[in-house]
């Protein structure tokens, strides 16, 4: 999975832009900002350097102050582009990528508060949207999902909403309590102490009420999965039944009618008792579906 989480509602071109950015971000993060606009690129550097000096020469040359030396000076002229030609090179590809990562510096700035990075979560932060995340995958790449069983184009909204509001209220909860922690740390006086205690409180309260919204999408993961299993039994039956009749042939001329005839009536049972598990199954998913809306 993507190490950044995006708020839905940003452009899908944008936010793909933001999910390849992590480098960037994490520079962002230790104080780095690109050069301005402004600034003269090493490589325009250069070339006004190489323009500067063939000028000079040839204006010496135009005034017949370097007469006697002219086919050197004329050699020297002509080997300093290619001399500095592989530096110009390099600097063109550095300059590309500055203008990539500022380009990137801007819309990290522009989408501030619309996106998080895995690395601002604390510990217990990370895990809490890691079994989000896994739950979250477990509903959208199961075959009644994809086949159409569960409410596709509600799940294809709601959950990357849930996944967002998770990971935007993890990001809020580990930034405060890593700076609660910080404070407490340096040790406080009875009366800062009584004040800092119901504020610890309020952020393991707050953290139980994402666990809460994390073990609701559990749930409905776990119901999807009931609900696969069975779909998925309830084909291999009605495949097992399609061949009924090539059984029973066999059984008929191989005279095992005894031993078999019992197993293929279970197996008409069975198809009947997973098309009602199937059913329940789902029911049970869009039961549960109906407690992640908000």
């Amino acid at each position: 999975m993507a190490d950044v989480v995006i708020d839905p509602e940003v452009p899908p071109d944008d936010a793909q832009l933001l999910r390849d950015s992590r480098r960037v971000l994490i520079k962002m993060r230790q104080g780095w900002v690109p050069r301005s606009r402004g600034a003269v690129s090493s490589t325009q550097y250069r070339m006004i350097a190489v323009i500067g000096t063939v000028m000079f020469f040839g204006l010496m040359t135009g005034a017949g102050l370097l007469n006697r030396g002219f086919g050197l000076l004329f050699a020297i002229m002509l080997g300093i582009p290619f001399i500095l030609i592989m530096f110009v090179r390099n600097d063109v590809l550095e300059d590309e990528q500055d203008e990539y990562e500022r380009r990137v510096y801007d819309q990290l700035r522009w989408y501030e508060g619309r996106y998080v990075l895995l690395d601002d979560l604390d510990e217990s932060a990370g895990r809490l949207l890691a079994r989000a995340r896994a739950a979250i995958g477990t509903v959208t790449n199961s075959v009644v999902n994809t086949e159409g069983l569960l409410d596709d184009v509600r799940n294809a909204v709601m959950l990357p909403a849930q996944e967002w509001e998770i990971a935007r209220l993890l990001a809020k909860l580990s930034d405060l309590r890593t700076k609660h922690r910080e404070t407490v740390s340096k040790g406080l006086t009875p009366e800062v102490a009584a004040v800092a205690e119901p504020l610890a409180r309020a952020l393991d309260s707050s953290e139980e009420a994402v666990l809460a919204r994390v073990e609701a999408l559990e749930r409905y993961a776990a119901n999807v999965t009931e609900a696969e299993r069975a779909y998925l039994a309830h084909h291999q039956i009605a495949e097992l039944r399609g061949r009924l009749h090539q059984y029973e042939e066999l059984v008929a001329e191989s005279g095992a009618d005894g031993f078999v005839v019992p197993e293929l009536e279970r197996l008409a049972a069975d198809a009947d008792r997973l098309e009602q598990a199937l059913r329940r199954s789902v029911r049970s998913a869009h039961e549960a579906f109906r407690h992640l809306e908000p």
